[in-house]
């Protein structure tokens, strides 16, 4: 074995590595960004008059009124991240909560323009978000097994 040969083996037990390491990383981002909105979620439902109230006289979501934009902003809140977590239609979660993502930031930036740790807070999820949108959810995921047996029975339904 050559030393050059060495290395490449190496370099391939490396690559190895990384990529176990990287549907890992996948998961994580998909669970910690779907606790986020997860919780959010959570704490609209637990008082909906204060939540009502919050979008009423704080939060200055544009077009909807206060009802519907609580009401919009709660179901995202609590459907897609258990979506994203499972990584079932996970590309669609990611989509869907970095819309929730922008409209939290859109109408509360009278006070997250002042704050830059909470307004970074929302770029970060927004960047994880998109890892999983452009990238997918990862070997750990409900798509990755899902999708090929939906292609497979479309196939032999085309066949037949």
């Amino acid at each position: 074995m050559t030393a050059l040969t060495a290395w490449i083996e190496r370099g391939r037990t490396v690559t190895g590595w990384l990529g176990a390491a990287a549907c890992l990383v996948d998961l994580g981002i998909r669970l910690y960004v779907a606790n986020v909105f997860w919780k959010s979620g959570l704490t609209k439902i637990e008082d909906w008059d204060k939540t009502v109230y919050l979008f009423t006289e704080v939060y200055h979501v544009p077009v909807l009124s206060p009802e519907w934009a609580a009401a919009l902003g709660t179901v995202g809140e609590l459907l897609f991240p258990p979506l994203l977590a499972l990584g079932l239609a996970a590309r669609f979660a990611a989509l869907s909560l970095s819309a929730v993502n922008v409209v939290a930031v859109i109408s509360f930036w009278h006070v997250l323009s002042q704050n830059e740790a909470a307004l970074m807070s929302h770029f970060y999820w927004g960047v994880m978000l998109l890892v999983t949108l452009l990238h997918g959810p990862g070997r750990l995921s409900v798509d990755r097994w899902l999708w090929p047996w939906i292609e497979s029975k479309a196939g032999s339904a085309q066949r037949t």
